[in-house]
């Protein structure tokens, strides 16, 4: 199955037998999301990506892999920041192995496979999410972006607001 559309994945389907396993490239949704105040999103709205599934003797082990670019704004300037996202996720699986065996992702055998891949890619973003680490980001007096301003740019120096005070003197 190549490329195959799917949100919710059949695993019971495949019909793995205990120590089996099956690969399978398949296109995923992502819906955008915000991260730091700011809106991201997948080109296309989808990604491919390898899914990687295991039947063990009583469940299942899941491998999820993908690259992908993110469209969004640099957390400095807010220019575009053209950053690309690579996710490799396992999930395991094993009915009465307890909560660290048990995926929230499988359900009866259906895969969540839209909910797997928009948390795989969230976990796997950076801290900040930057166009190039020696961005300058944004004036905080004008907003002006300071990558494109320029070594000449500077504004007066805000005055003392010890000597405030003084401005109100009237001396008439």
């Amino acid at each position: 199955m190549v490329g195959q559309r799917t949100d919710i994945f059949d695993i019971g389907a495949l019909g793995l037998s205990s120590g089996e396993g099956r690969r399978l490239e398949l296109e995923v949704a992502v819906a955008d999301f915000h991260f730091g105040g700011e809106r991201y999103s997948v080109p296309g709205g989808s990604v491919s990506a390898t899914l990687d599934v295991s039947h063990t003797t009583s469940g299942y082990s899941m491998r999820l892999r993908l690259d992908t670019p993110l469209e969004g704004p640099c957390m400095r300037c807010l220019a575009d920041a053209g950053h690309a996202v690579a996710v490799d996720a396992r999930e395991v699986d094993q009915p009465g192995g307890g909560e660290e065996l048990s995926s929230p992702y499988l359900e009866d055998e259906h895969l969540d496979l839209r909910a797997w891949t928009r948390d795989a890619l969230a976990l796997a973003l950076p801290v900040r999410i930057i166009c190039k680490e020696e961005c300058l980001g944004l004036c905080s007096v004008c907003g002006e972006d300071l990558n494109r301003a320029g070594p000449e740019h500077a504004h007066e120096p805000e005055p003392d607001p010890r000597w405030a005070a003084l401005r109100e003197l009237r001396l008439d």
